[in-house]
């Protein structure tokens, strides 16, 4: 089981490296609106696997229903933002 708990840890480090890179596409000057969304929806995968992963390490089951539910949110809110960029309409 070490290998695992490495694998999972070098797996969290990567999550949180890529974090800052991901912030960085969305607040970077001249990025348009779809560019932006698909940084924030980078932000919110890598943060899911986070918190799945940090369920995995502290072997908690009620952590993974928050990923569950972020990930529904995340998936939600993606797609209306996307159908306003294309339509003009949320609905």
């Amino acid at each position: 089981m070490e290998w695992v708990d490495f694998a999972v840890n070098v797996a969290l480090l990567i999550m949180v490296v890529l974090l800052p890179l991901s912030f960085y596409r969305v607040a970077k000057p001249g990025q348009t609106a779809a560019d932006r969304l698909v940084g924030v929806d980078t932000i919110t995968n890598l943060l899911v696997g986070i918190v799945i992963l940090l369920a995995i390490v502290e072997n908690t089951d009620t952590t993974i229903d928050i990923g569950i539910v972020v990930a529904a949110l995340s998936f939600a809110g993606t797609v209306s933002i996307a159908r306003y960029i294309s339509e003009g309409r949320v609905f």
